[in-house]
This record gives structure tokens, C-alpha cells and sequence, in this order.
């Protein structure tokens, strides 16, 4: 027989064609593992882009969610939810099938969900890997950090027209409709001399949905609550005020945080006013006595006792009585062959010009005798303010204009301190009328030669109140947690009445001077331990172009006398010295990292308002209140920023 031996060795070494073999053996798994890669793969995309839906849902939900409190989702906002969900997942993508989104309120009052699709398997069916079921979960909320809300609105005098009202429809309406009367309410943020006095406004028209004044109080409550309704017990939102015409009212604000930083707070401080001053007395009448009074001519005049009632002194030589305002000085004259006793009464002679008054009293919140009359007239200061030291006739700005500094502390420097606002003493003066229009009784008229007599104007006086010479409003808030009463409580006070013109820069210089870190709020602006520093947002509103006047009496005094923004320069009109005020105040927002918004009422907003604005986007208008809440609501929405669940 052959040896076979030989041949079973020599195929036992022979490894041809062995590959072949492994491959054959490995093929199976081989396959298994690269389709399970290819599905594997598949079922990340489906998740990947489920996800992406669930997500969309989710938001969707939250944004169109009624925020009543209850505990399930309101139809509209499930429904929204599905229709976002759907339109980022459609059924039948790369064969999967039985696409599910469950959208539902939380506790929290927020959208979560879930949502889950069934994904077939393709390779890995030749090892009979049955179809999966791949799912995810999505929340989703409006979310809020800390943040600090300023709201400067505009309640000037044509606040009281309709929103769609035209400037000439506007104009038309307030001249027909002019301003009355209220009683200011008492406010712990207000001076003593404000509350419980006098205030005037503008009646508010109930044409048409009513004012636009109306229309605000609503979008700031409507404001609120949207916010309110993205807050967790974690997040702290406060809200400040400042309401603004041709002046503010930030002197209770002040006095709070250091009286000193106030001219006045030292005894015997002065403030230079557009006021008057007693430069002598006239003769307003004279009388003798019927009989002589026996003395001879030698003891007549030379004897003369020349007595004078109230008497005077060395601090003042033309004293007046408090009950008439008048004075009345005795002698012996010698007439007609006589000695007779002789009486006559005087009034005070009045100057008018820029002179220092002593201001350490007024703003201490009491009573104070005004000056610019001599009956014992009292007055008080109702807490306007005149800003500090700033730079004239000017429209660019250093660091010498301490009014459009929000960062800088007083010293004891008065250029760097602010100055009570004194409308009672703060006089114009008019034309000269003749003798014959004089009242013997009208302190507005002083006699000067050749019989006529100067006629002053107080700016102070109700009626020039009421005319919008003098606009003083309700006081500002400083930055505090508020409840829904206390957002309704400052717009629907007494005091929130529309008066007076349309100045930017004077609610600008103090929204910023609220928020400013480093300013005479800073211990307002310190965020809580452990928290990031608070959002500061500004929400600007106002109904009118920037239409400063020469004539009233307001944040920088009287701009015809005073000449603190024009510096008399006239190659400028008032109105671009105020723009430019304006707008660099904005810029200083803009360091400060404020966000700011702006709103107008009118077909469209100005080039001033999108300047200010933090971006083109945040300069708003609108003709409508309901318009105005729309955009309120609006911002609201993003400055509680929605976003998902991490």
C-alpha cells in the first residue's frame, strides 16, 4: 500500500486557502457587528432630532401657556406644543413610525415633556434584531436672573391725548383742556413739603380706548406680570420709577441716602435763583391829621420822633408787617402854617435778578418763610430737584459735567451737590406796564421811574403751574422687590397726572443715575451672595420729540436767565443741546452694561430713540394702547428669557 503518511502531513502544513475559510466562519459576525453600527447610528440621528422636536414643543407650550395657576395645559398652548413638535419631526423619517409628544404643566408652572418613536431596525434584521422604541424628555421655561427693571416714563402734558392722536390733534386737545387741581397723596418717598399740597394735571381724554397715560399704567402692569410669571422662589426682580417732564423729583431719594449730598445740608448754604429781593419801599399813600398838633416850627420837623412800624434793623432796613405786607412811618410835618401829625404807608420795592438765598431750612422738609414776599408767606420744598454743576453752550461733554456723571459721589465741593428746586421764589420778569395798571395791592409790580412800574411773573404761582411753567411730579422710586399693589399703586396714584414738556435727558440722567454700580445707589445695585450681578434693564417710554422751552423753570432753572445748557449760544438750538445730553447719557448706559429699550407713541420712532436704544430691534413704536402692552409684553418676554432645561 502506499504511504499515505507522507500526503496527511504535507495538507496538515499546506495553509493555502485558509483565508478563505476564516472569512466564510467570520462573515456572520462580521455582518452583525457593522449592521448593528448602521442602526446604532440611525437610532442616534431619530433621538438627535426627537429631541430637537421635543425641545421645540416645549417651548412653544411655555410661550403660549396661559399663566392661570391651574394645573393642566390650556388647549391653545397644547396645541401649539404638538403643531412646533410635528413640524420638527415628521412621521416617517428614515422608516420610523408612531411619532408620540406629550406636553404637560408642571407644578412650577412651566411645559415639560415627553416624546418617544418607534425606529425599525435594517441590517441587523438578519439576526433578527427587532424594531426599537427610542425616547426622550424636554422642560421647558421662561427663566429670569437676577434683574433690576428701571422704568423712565414720560409724563408730560400730552400723555392725556389719545395714543393715535397727531401733534396737532394733541396740541389742540390740551389747549382746550387745561390743567386742574388734585390733592398729592402722602408717600413715604416724598418729601414732607410735597405730600397732602396742591399738584396739576392735564385731564386725560376718555375719547376712543382713552389715554395714553391710561394705556401706560396698563402695559407696565402688564409688564410685571409676565415677569412675575417666570420667577421662581430663587429669582430676584425689582423694579425702580423714575417719572419725568422738564425736572425730577429725586429729592427724597437723595436726602435717604446722605443729606449731604444736597446744597443747604450746612447752616447757612445758598442757591443762586432767578428770584427777587426788597431794595427799598415806595410811598403807596400818606395822611395828616385834621388839627395841628401845637408845636411851634423851631419843634415841628427838627423834633420829628419819625417813627417806622415794624422798626427796622441792621439785618434788614425795609422791614414790612406780615398782615398787610406793608409798613407805615409817623412824623410831624410842618404845613400851612403848622405842626401836624403826619402818617406813611409803604410797600416793598422788589428787584428782580439772580441772588443767593439761604436754602439750609427749606430742605430740611419743613415750613420756611418765603422770601420773595414780605407777609410771611410759608413755603416748602416739594422735593425737585436742579441738577449739579454741568457744562454749557456745549454738545460734547467731559468729565467737568457732573450732571451726566452717574458714577460720581458728591464732595464737599457744591458744584458736585445737588440743589433744591425753589419754584416760589423763582420769578421772570416781564415788560414794563404803566402806572395806571398798577394794583397798590399786586406785589407783582414794583414802581420805577418816570411812573411806570415792572412787572414780575412767579413762576410758582398756581396758575403758571397749571400752564406747565413748573412741572414737579411724583417722587422716583429707588430699586426694590415689588408686589403686583405696589407697580399699580405708583401708576395709578393720585399724582400720576400728564403735565408739563418733553424732556429725554432729565429721565435718562436719573434712570441711569438708579442703576449706576458705583454711583449714590450703589447700595441699591449689590447683588446677592452667591449670585451672579443682577441684569439691568432701562424700559424708556415717552409720546413726543424732545421740546425743551426757554421760559419754564425746571431741571437747569430758567433756561432765558440762567443759560446752563445753551451757555447763551444761540448757533445751536435748544433742542440738539438737549439731544446730545440725552444721548451721551445713553452711551453711559451703554458702559454701564444697561440694557435699554426704547418705546414711542407715534408711527414710528425718532433717530434720537434708536440711537439710545441697546440695539436697532429695541427702539419700539406703536399708535395703540393696547399696542403699548403688546410691546411692554413683548420686552417682558425677553428680558425673562425662554429657555430649556439643561
Amino acid at each position: 500500500m502506499p504511504d499515505r503518511t507522507g500526503f496527511f502531513a504535507r495538507l496538515l502544513r499546506d495553509r493555502t486557502a485558509n483565508t478563505l475559510v476564516i472569512v466564510a466562519a467570520s462573515l456572520f459576525p462580521l455582518t452583525a457587528l457593522a449592521g448593528a453600527s448602521v442602526d446604532m447610528g440611525r437610532m442616534y440621528a431619530v433621538k438627535s432630532r426627537l429631541q430637537q422636536a421635543c425641545d421645540a414643543g416645549a417651548l412653544a407650550g411655555r410661550k403660549f401657556m396661559k399663566s392661570d395657576g391651574s394645573n393642566t395645559l390650556d388647549q391653545n398652548a397644547s396645541t401649539q406644543a404638538q403643531l412646533f413638535f410635528k413640524s420638527n419631526y415628521q412621521g416617517g423619517w428614515i422608516g420610523t413610525s408612531n411619532p408620540v409628544f406629550m406636553p404637560v404643566k408642571t407644578s412650577d408652572q412651566q411645559v415639560s415633556g415627553t416624546a418617544s418613536v418607534t425606529v425599525p431596525m435594517t441590517v441587523t434584521k438578519i439576526i433578527n434584531a427587532s424594531s426599537a422604541t427610542v425616547s426622550v424628555s424636554c422642560k421647558a421655561r421662561y427663566d429670569i436672573s437676577d434683574t433690576d427693571v428701571i422704568f423712565v416714563l414720560d409724563t408730560t402734558g400730552s400723555m392725556a391725548c389719545r395714543p393715535e392722536d397727531t401733534d396737532s390733534q394733541c396740541n389742540a386737545y390740551v389747549q382746550a383742556n387745561p390743567a386742574v387741581s388734585y390733592s398729592r397723596p402722602n408717600d413715604s418717598y416724598a418729601m414732607p413739603g410735597y405730600s397732602a399740597q396742591n399738584g396739576f394735571g392735564v385731564p386725560e381724554t376718555n375719547a376712543g380706548n382713552g389715554s395714553r397715560i391710561k394705556a401706560l399704567r396698563q402695559a407696565v402692569k402688564d409688564f410685571y406680570s409676565v415677569v412675575a410669571s417666570s420667577v421662581d422662589a430663587n429669582t430676584r426682580v425689582r423694579y425702580g420709577f423714575v417719572s419725568y417732564t422738564s425736572i425730577i423729583n429725586a429729592g427724597k431719594a437723595i436726602y435717604d441716602v446722605n443729606p449731604a449730598y444736597l446744597v443747604g445740608n450746612s447752616a447757612g448754604e445758598t442757591v443762586n435763583y432767578q428770584t427777587r429781593v426788597v431794595t427799598g419801599e415806595y410811598e403807596i399813600s400818606s395822611s395828616y391829621a385834621d388839627k395841628s398838633n401845637g408845636r411851634t416850627q423851631a419843634n415841628c420837623e427838627p423834633a420829628s420822633p419819625n417813627t417806622r412800624d415794624p422798626a427796622t434793623t441792621s439785618a434788614n432796613p425795609y422791614p414790612f408787617r406780615t398782615s398787610d405786607g406793608r409798613a407805615t412811618t409817623s412824623k410831624y410835618t410842618w404845613r400851612n402854617g403848622g405842626c401836624y401829625d403826619t402818617s406813611k404807608v409803604t410797600g416793598p420795592v422788589w428787584t428782580y435778578g439772580q441772588y443767593p438765598q439761604n436754602v439750609s431750612q427749606l430742605i430740611k422738609g419743613g415750613n420756611v418763610v418765603d422770601p420773595t414776599h414780605v407777609d410771611g408767606t410759608q413755603t416748602a420744598w416739594d422735593g425737585c430737584i436742579e441738577e449739579r454743576q454741568t457744562q454749557s453752550g456745549t454738545t460734547t461733554f467731559n468729565a467737568n459735567a457732573y450732571d451726566l456723571d452717574p458714577t460720581l459721589i458728591p464732595t464737599a465741593n457744591a458744584a458736585t451737590r445737588w440743589r433744591p428746586a425753589w419754584a416760589a421764589i423763582e420769578w421772570a420778569r416781564y415788560s414794563y406796564a404803566s402806572t395806571a395798571a398798577q394794583n397798590s395791592n399786586d406785589e407783582d409790580f414794583s414802581p420805577y421811574p418816570y411812573g411806570y412800574y415792572y412787572k414780575g411773573l412767579n413762576l410758582g404761582a398756581d396758575n403758571q403751574r397749571k400752564s406747565g411753567f413748573y412741572s414737579c411730579g411724583k417722587p422716583i422710586r429707588r430699586l426694590a422687590v415689588m408686589s403686583p399693589s405696589d407697580i399699580s399703586g405708583y401708576v395709578d396714584a393720585a399724582d400720576f397726572k400728564p403735565l408739563g414738556g418733553t424732556y429725554h435727558d432729565t429721565g435718562m440722567i436719573w434712570g441711569v443715575r438708579l442703576l449706576a454700580t458705583n454711583g449714590i445707589f450703589a447700595a441699591d445695585n449689590v447683588g446677592r451672595t452667591g449670585q451672579p450681578s443682577p441684569k439691568k434693564v432701562i424700559v424708556f417710554l415717552t409720546d413726543g420729540d424732545m421740546a425743551p422751552s426757554s421760559s419754564i423753570y425746571g431741571q437747569y432753572g430758567i433756561e432765558y436767565y440762567d443759560q446752563r445748557v445753551s451757555g447763551g449760544n444761540n448757533s445751536t438750538s435748544l433742542k440738539d443741546y438737549h439731544n446730545a445730553r440725552f444721548l451721551y447719557e445713553c452711551a453711559q448706559a451703554s458702559q454701564l452694561k444697561i440694557d435699554v429699550w426704547t418705546v414711542a407713541f407715534g408711527p414710528n420712532t425718532t433717530n434720537e430713540l434708536t440711537q439710545c436704544a441697546s440695539n436697532p430691534a429695541q427702539a419700539l413704536f406703536t399708535t395703540t394702547g393696547s399696542g403699548l402692552s403688546s410691546l411692554f409684553q413683548k420686552i417682558a418676554k425677553q428680558v425673562a428669557m425662554l429657555r430649556l432645561d439643561q
